[in-house]
């Protein structure tokens, strides 16, 4: 066993412990208010968290929650073993807290998640891995916290959104050779055919190689963390093909309606978790006869708008198209990285 890295940080009076259904609701409370005072509004839900941490998903995340004197959540560390190589890292302290208060919360956690990657790689046997976390383009003291823990602020990306219209139910006109279908499931509505799933994932892998932070992620790793989403649904897992070769694909989810200002209740919305074109594909429109029949399936099941996140500084100039399309720019978050060995 390694030794901890958080060691004596956690403030006095105060308790950390892997967390259980009974805090599910304090842990959505707390990410809500980091939300709406981070970037402006909220948008965590209880099924999102409860996958995360008791259901589908909690086999690949590791958790501890830390809660004050008075039993209030004060914090809560995620730490996400996504892939090889990669363990993605949340760390949320309470935005009520003022900096006196919330420093010593912040170094507690980011350390404890350092305890926790070393898990992983234990788990996994490596060496090494990269801790990936992230906070919004507008949260100075998140971004602090990364800092004085060691990570780099090394991305940026816009999270864009669109809504959808009546004019989108119109099916792409697609150009010639270009094709878009639905992975193929036993009689439309069973498990979907393995050899489509593995015809998106070699494309995704292939067409993300040249793109920032590549890495490669096993078809059991991208398969199994995609399920994990509650949103997750096969009927959103489209292959483009150009004179009848693989060369696209789309993989989507739906994002539950949440309710606005104004108090009026917003439809689910459809969001794009990944788009891609094989480099050989690319000029053909394959792009853009993905992104026209995602448009097309929303508006036929009343969608209220399409997601998505593009790469501040994407090789592939991927934002301009999205631009063109009506997609604007919601948010920003960064992306912040650092590396950690297995022994401290």
């Amino acid at each position: 066993m390694t030794a901890s890295a958080a060691g004596h940080l956690l403030p006095a009076s105060h308790t950390a412990y892997p967390p259980t259904e009974e805090d599910l609701d304090d842990l959505v409370r707390l990410l809500r208010r980091h939300e709406r005072e981070a970037r402006g509004w909220p948008g965590a839900d209880s099924e999102t968290v409860a996958a995360e941490v008791t259901g589908r998903g909690a086999s690949t995340h590791l958790h501890e929650v830390v809660r004050d004197g008075d039993g209030r959540v004060r914090a809560w560390i995620n730490c996400h073993d996504r892939a090889a190589g990669r363990v993605l890292v949340g760390v949320t302290v309470d935005p009520d807290l003022d900096d006196a208060a919330a420093d010593p919360l912040a170094a507690y956690g980011f350390a404890r998640a350092e305890d926790l990657g070393r898990e992983v790689l234990q788990r996994r046997g490596m060496p090494r891995t990269q801790l990936d976390s992230g906070a919004f383009a507008d949260d100075p003291r998140q971004q602090r916290w990364l800092r004085t823990a060691g990570y780099e602020h090394v991305r940026e990306w816009w999270q864009m959104s669109r809504p959808v219209t009546p004019a989108d139910a119109r099916p792409p006109v697609l150009r010639e050779g270009v094709e878009v279908r639905r992975v193929r499931r036993d009689d439309g509505v069973g498990m979907p055919d393995d050899e489509d799933l593995r015809a998106v994932h070699l494309v995704l892998e292939e067409s993300f190689a040249d793109h920032f932070n590549s890495y490669r992620e096993t078809f059991e790793e991208f398969v199994g963390r995609l399920r994990e989403d509650p949103g997750h649904r096969w009927d959103h897992w489209w292959l483009a093909t150009v004179d009848g070769q693989p060369a696209g694909a789309l993989v989507a989810s739906t994002s539950p309606g949440r309710v606005g200002t104004d108090g009026v209740a917003r439809p689910d919305s459809t969001y794009v978790d990944y788009i891609g074109v094989h480099r050989r594909a690319r000029g053909r429109g394959v792009a853009k006869a993905l992104l026209g029949t995602v448009l097309a399936d929303a508006a036929a099941r009343g969608r209220a708008a399409v997601g998505l996140e593009v790469d501040a500084d994407s090789p592939t100039g991927a934002d301009g198209l999205y631009s063109s399309l009506g997609w604007v720019t919601k948010y920003v978050t960064q992306s912040w990285h650092r590396e950690l060995e297995a022994s401290a």
